[in-house]
């Protein structure tokens, strides 16, 4: 029988980047804060030193960083009249573990969304007609605006120290900026980074092409930076150890270096790690949270009463801990009915490898976030008339790493392994890199999540089953966007390039990015959403669930800066309105 504990304000399920956030905007307005995090505690100056962490095998092959199959996966499908199998090592995605979450191994590259994405239907029908969006796509608004967000991405590139350069500042175009993204009420915190030759050749390329390159907003420091919060980072040594990575000079965002040093001091914050919560526990009403139960590393079990509880934890924990508690109705995709895993998406990551014969690109100098980027093809900046698909995506150049065993640039037709593939893999490896894209996925009304009715985890609760492939709108972006990177790797003049589409048919083995989203979407009525626009629960007015898991559709762009602002957004509005008058803070 599980043990009742005292009861607390606010209760924090999972303390990773949104947990971390929640926590210090909570506890900075005097609020008591608990935070139960499954997995172990970690430190950049134990957990990350340089003269450790940079090991390919630990941490990238073996997975140190990342979620466990052995205590938490799930089962896969294309379509559902497929029989799902559970994933038994991890590929596509890379699921973080421990306190941090998986901003510990992101890149840094660091988005803002366009105002385009967040009223994203109203505006495809608006241009090209309601009939453009297929009757199967799910597309709707998210509820809440750009110009809502915009505040709480300033604060959040503040908090990180976001280096980058500005292309819209109050309205005002500014040269070697975005010229597309949403207007901004500042310029970036820190100046961008320093380019390499290979993303130069790159933008030297889109720019003959009348393009208009930009460097990566970059959550990887250009130079030192104390943060409001009185945290200090180091400039970047661009060892191309981002990615699957921790950073132990203290120069890459993430919770441990922005936030924990103050957040840990403060005493009105609590900490439990290794703590797996199990169920979030209802009143007999069913429609007020009254804390949680969850199970300690010896085994032992514990209800958490709180007032207020916030699920934070990564996006396809937060969808299956609501399905296992019984909270909302699942979603339904034979009949449309419902909404609890609804929206699932990923995103689309073709990319076209590019050779030179005379241009040394030295790959092992890179930075998780540095490289230089296109923007004319993404969200609705160009006319898709005629093309068959919505949305788009950002093309880049990017030198990430030069990491000897992940990075494998070798020409068509070079044999997987033997004396051919070594000698191929010494001739190419300074003198070549990719062109990639990062691809927008709708929504689909089969892509979903919902429970496994075989399956079970340690735990006796159902494992989730996730339910997504490729359709007809991502395929026809991917071939549009892969004759735009053509032409782009054309015109830096190189040997040979080599084309790599994903697809026709989503693949789970291969990595591809960590970028998941939806499952407990947001939006403007109860009807087609599991949250309101501040991301508080529709059915469960003391219950918030923060993350990706909101996104009702995938952009063009890295989600790390849209699920910050949003956490944000949320802690304010608990904040200030919340937990002045608690109840319902949209009425539907």
């Amino acid at each position: 029988m599980a043990q009742r504990l005292p009861s607390v304000d606010v209760l924090l399920v999972g303390f990773g980047w949104s947990g971390a956030i929640m926590a210090q905007e909570l506890t900075a307005a005097g609020h008591d804060v608990l935070a139960l995090e499954r997995g172990s505690w970690r430190d950049t100056g134990t957990d990350f030193a340089p003269s450790f962490i940079q090991d390919e095998l630990r941490y990238r092959y073996q997975g140190h960083l990342f979620e466990q199959t052995a205590q938490e996966t799930l089962t896969f499908r294309n379509t559902p009249d497929q029989t799902a199998l559970p994933m038994r090592r991890l590929g596509s995605f890379l699921p973080g573990t421990g306190v941090g979450g998986s901003i510990l191994h992101w890149n840094g590259q660091a988005f803002r969304f366009l105002p385009y994405d967040f009223e994203i239907r109203g505006k495809t029908a608006a241009r090209y007609g309601e009939t453009v969006i297929p009757a199967d796509m799910t597309l709707q608004d998210w509820g809440v605006t750009y110009d809502e967000l915009e505040p709480h991405y300033t604060r959040w590139e503040e908090l990180c120290g976001i280096a980058g350069q500005a292309g819209n500042v109050s309205g005002k175009k500014l040269p070697g900026g975005n010229p597309f993204e949403g207007p901004r009420s500042k310029p970036y915190p820190t100046p961008p980074m320093k380019q390499t030759y290979g993303p130069t050749l790159f933008g030297e390329a889109a720019g003959s092409l009348k393009l208009h390159p930009f460097p990566c907003p970059s959550g990887n420091m250009s130079q030192a930076y104390t943060n409001p919060l009185g945290v200090s980072m180091a400039p970047c040594t661009y060892c191309g150890f981002c990615e699957k990575f921790g950073c132990g000079n203290y120069s890459k965002a993430s919770a441990q270096t922005t936030i924990l040093p103050v957040l840990m001091q403060n005493k009105n914050f609590t900490l439990r790690t290794e703590c797996e919560v199990t169920r979030i526990n209802l009143d007999g009403s069913g429609t007020h949270a009254t804390g949680v139960t969850y199970i300690d590393a010896q085994g032992n079990e514990f209800e958490q009463p709180a007032e207020l509880v916030i699920v934070c934890a990564y996006i396809l924990h937060n969808v299956h801990l609501l399905m296992t508690s019984g909270i909302g109705t699942r979603y339904d995709p034979a009949t449309g009915q419902g909404t609890l895993g609804k929206n699932y998406c990923y995103q689309l990551t073709p990319s076209v490898d590019i050779f030179f014969d005379d241009k040394v690109l030295n790959p092992f100098v890179g930075a998780g976030a540095l490289g230089m980027i296109v923007d004319d093809w993404n969200g609705d900046n160009f006319d898709h008339t005629g093309l068959g698909f919505i949305h788009g995506g950002y093309i880049a150049g990017y030198m990430t790493t030069g990491r000897p065993i992940e990075t494998e640039l070798v020409p068509e037709g070079t044999p997987k392994w033997g004396a051919k593939w070594k000698q191929a893999f010494v001739k190419n490896y300074l003198t070549s890199m990719s062109i990639s894209l990062m691809g927008a996925v709708m929504p689909n009304k089969v892509n979903c999540l919902d429970l496994d009715p075989t399956y079970r985890d340690v735990y006796g609760r159902p494992l989730m089953r996730m339910t997504f492939d490729f359709k007809q709108n991502e395929l026809k972006l991917q071939d549009f966007a892969m004759g735009k990177m053509a032409e782009i790797a054309k015109a830096m003049h190189p040997r040979e390039i080599k084309k790599s589409p994903r697809g026709p048919h989503y693949d789970i083995v291969p990595y591809q990015s960590t970028h998941n989203t939806g499952g407990a979407i947001m939006g403007a009525n109860r009807r087609e959403s599991v949250v309101n626009r501040y991301l508080q629960h529709w059915d469960v007015p003391n219950l918030f669930v923060v993350g990706a898991s909101a996104f009702p559709h995938n952009s063009g762009y890295n989600p790390t800066g849209t699920v910050s602002a949003l956490a944000l957004w949320a802690a304010e509005a608990i904040r200030s309105q919340y937990l002045k008058h608690p109840g319902p803070l949209v009425r539907s």
